[in-house]
């Protein structure tokens, strides 16, 4: 295992989850070469932030979000859902074929024209995460005249 990652958890945990990365890297490699999505402006970097917000939230480390990592997720982004708030979204993402949403399915869901639920409030947690909402360091010094 490489010494620049910084994993917890110990070697076991750190080789598990360089293996679930690998198999989301072979998903994203598909996306890339599929023509539907050839025309997606920054595809890459798209599918790299896809990738990264997956992995957090696959709690089983299975390649699947379950209903628990959907709540997680819903509750991290500040969006408490209900139980049946929660199975709603992942019919509506799997299409009701499953319980869990795998990495195929969340990304259609995130390239796709129609807009579930999830989708919505993942693009509304990348915009109030924006670098352009506050200036960084103390305030300008002002005078007393441009006070009102």
């Amino acid at each position: 295992m490489p010494s620049n990652q910084n994993v917890q958890g110990g070697k076991a945990f750190g080789l598990l989850k360089a293996q679930q990365r690998e198999r989301l890297e072979e998903v994203n490699k598909e996306f890339m070469e599929d023509q539907k999505y050839r025309d997606e402006e920054d595809l890459a970097e798209k599918l790299d932030s896809f990738k990264n917000k997956y992995a957090e939230f696959d709690l089983n480390d299975q390649g699947e979000i379950d209903m628990m990592g959907l709540k997680r997720m819903m509750e991290k982004l500040g969006v408490p859902k209900t139980h049946l708030e929660m199975k709603k979204m992942i019919s509506e993402v799997t299409g009701d074929s499953s319980d869990t949403i795998n990495y195929r399915d969340f990304v259609k869901m995130m390239l796709g024209k129609r807009s579930a639920v999830l989708k919505l409030v993942m693009m509304f947690e990348d915009k109030a995460n924006s670098d352009t909402c506050k200036p960084d360091g103390p305030p300008p010094k002002r005078d007393i005249a441009s006070l009102p």
